[in-house]
């Protein structure tokens, strides 16, 4: 019989907290309604790239020194027809895993930057969440932004930083992020340029580019959440709540320390807000999932003074599969998993074809020699 499988893990920094949504989500698959526990594969992906199969009903501290106990390990075969499977022994032969969908709940890294989604094109396994088109644009800050910007939508000033840009139009302070990345991790606030400049060899996050754009203390965090099946539909607006000491920015810790990935964080939910700037950020939202080509669930983050906003960025792989922002309207998460399952096996991601290469150019091609020459 096929079988559901909740992938999470990866080489990522965001590792951990892909660990707790995978657990959350299996735990939901198991636990609603018609529970799919006797047909649901948890797939852990190590921080080295590996595969194992894991029991779905494992606690998080399981994973503390890595791979649980008691786990298989797996192979990702990428030609067609491949998929995860069993490796085999001397004598016997691998043994597939017969997926019918895989409910991806990797954060960052390679599982959200579009890596983990062709290896499962290549595979023919119907997945979760965003294609490899909408990953990879989700994940480069610089490139969302400036989609962002050309349609029209209220932004920050954003530039790539290397050590040959020339000093920005606008003034400091700074806020200097991973072009590729998430979850605050990696973000500075500097006082000058100088300093920003400096941060590139210093910050190790910052290795595969960075963006710079004005760091502006009187702007404060909103999201919302969109879903894409059944039909487009929006959350309600969140207003995340910063901790007591907190740094300058909505870090990491603010969002994930509670233990329960972004559901057991700080919030005002639904933020008090006025009605038109929340008529704003949904329209806004609904712009972005078009532009984006949004698929599964995924949240907007937007920065406010109260009455104007700008788009910051999106994040396509939200923490808990953005459970907690499901309020008005509720949705319970046994049907926000349900339906992200159902998309990934009606809305297909990507068909390769190989339409149009009928051995016209080959034939007509003469010496590869000659066209050395």
């Amino acid at each position: 019989m096929p079988e559901v499988a909740v992938i999470f893990g990866g080489p990522s920094p965001e590792h951990d907290v892909s660990v707790l949504t995978g657990l959350q989500a299996a735990r939901g698959l198991a636990d609603g309604p018609g529970g799919s526990g006797a047909n649901l594969r948890a797939l852990f992906w190590t921080k080295t790239g590996e595969w194992f199969e894991v029991d779905p009903a494992l606690e998080a501290e399981a994973f503390l020194e890595g791979v649980p106990k008691g786990a298989t390990r797996l192979q990702l075969n990428t030609a067609p027809g491949g998929g995860f499977s069993e490796p085999g022994g001397r004598i016997g032969r691998a043994r597939a895993l017969d997926l019918d969908a895989a409910l991806v709940c990797c954060h960052g890294g390679p599982g959200e930057d579009g890596t983990l989604q062709a290896a499962l094109d290549l595979a023919g396994i119907r997945y979760s969440g965003p294609t490899v088109s909408g990953a990879a644009l989700g994940m480069d800050k610089l490139a969302f932004g400036s989609v962002a910007a050309a349609a029209g939508l209220p932004t920050l000033p954003r530039l790539l930083l290397s050590p040959h840009t020339a000093p920005p139009d606008f003034e400091g302070p700074y806020i200097v992020k991973p072009r590729f990345g998430g979850s605050s991790i990696g973000i500075d606030v500097v006082e000058d340029f100088a300093t920003a400049q400096a941060r590139l060899s210093a910050n190790p996050h910052l290795r595969f580019g960075a963006v710079l754009e004005p760091y502006r203390p009187d702007l404060s965090d909103l999201q919302v959440g969109v879903r894409t099946w059944p039909s487009l539909q929006l959350s309600a607006v969140e207003r995340p709540i910063r901790s007591a000491g907190s740094t300058d920015i909505l870090d990491y810790r603010d969002k994930y320390v509670a233990g329960e990935g972004m559901a057991g964080a700080n919030r005002e939910l639904p933020a008090r807000i006025p009605p038109a700037l929340e008529e704003g950020l949904r329209h806004a939202a609904e712009r972005i999932a078009e532009l984006a080509g949004v698929r599964g669930v995924a949240r907007i983050d937007y920065l406010s003074d109260g009455d104007q906003f700008v788009v910051n960025e999106i994040n396509t792989v939200p923490g808990s599969l953005a459970r907690y922002l499901w309020v008005a309207p509720a949705v319970p998460f046994v049907t926000l998993l349900a339906d992200l399952l159902d998309e990934a096996r009606q809305r297909p991601t990507h068909a390769y074809s190989a339409a149009g290469a009928d051995g016209t150019v080959l034939r007509s091609a003469g010496s590869i020699a000659g066209k050395l020459g």
